[in-house]
């Protein structure tokens, strides 16, 4: 559902805005998702509202490191010394709180869930890369803790090698790899989702760009409000 009400206290969390993730090929430019969150972080200061950004970090050694038999590999080379920076253009300010995770979800193993709870928070709203994973598993999380919760959906992207079919238990998938797969080319795949059936010999881009319209209409709007960064933006201001 849009956006028709958010809590007095309701904290802005953006999900890894930093310059590591948003290096990483995007469906959507990320810095456009860059430029539209800090459209976000000015409203929520001009409101005097707790701006919380995550980011993603890890120990020198690795050691920390999620690492499951059906994840991505860890990287083979150590992470470029700026990864985990979170980009400026977001202007955040002194007063704004960093919150550092070592996996997907914001709330696992972090003291986010204090801090919100501390300053009074009882809605969130969330922006940041990528959708599938860091947003959706920290909105999982946050509606498990009675957050109301909102996704600003012009505030958020994801990786384009379908990324967001793990996320999508409407769809089962049928993937025939052709030779051009290995080299990133087009791929055989048959996406049944509750009322769409992606041709064969799409890209990688198309798939994730279905996967990606699919859980903003089924997947999100179960765990809170869907709208565009200026709906809430009204939202806040009314």
């Amino acid at each position: 559902m849009p956006v028709t009400t958010l809590d007095p206290m309701t904290a802005l969390v953006l999900i890894d805005l930093q310059r590591g993730v948003t290096a990483m090929p995007t469906v959507h430019p990320a810095d456009d998702v860059v430029a539209t969150a800090a459209h976000l972080v000015a409203a929520w200061r001009r409101h005097q509202l707790p701006v919380l950004a995550v980011h993603v970090a890890f120990s020198p050694d690795g050691g920390d490191v999620l690492r499951t038999r059906t994840d991505a590999p860890a990287p083979a080379s150590p992470l470029p010394a700026d990864f985990a920076d979170l980009r400026p253009e977001l202007g955040l300010a002194p007063g704004d709180l960093v919150i550092t995770k070592h996996g997907w979800n914001a709330f696992y193993s972090t003291d986010l869930d204090l801090q919100l709870r501390r300053r009074g928070v009882t809605g969130i709203v969330l922006a940041g890369i990528s959708t599938s994973i860091g947003v959706e598993s920290t909105a999982r999380a946050a509606a498990e803790r009675s957050y109301q919760v909102a996704f600003a959906v012009d505030a958020m992207t994801d990786l384009v090698a379908g990324a967001h079919a793990n996320s999508l238990a409407v769809c089962r998938r049928e993937r025939v790899f052709s030779e051009e797969s290995a080299r990133g080319g087009r791929f055989e795949v048959k996406i049944r989702a509750t009322d769409a059936i992606l041709p064969s010999h799409s890209t990688i881009n198309e798939v994730g760009k279905l996967l990606s319209d699919r859980l903003l209409e089924v997947i999100f709007p179960r765990l809170g409000q869907v709208d565009t960064t200026d709906r809430i933006i009204a939202a806040l201001d009314t």
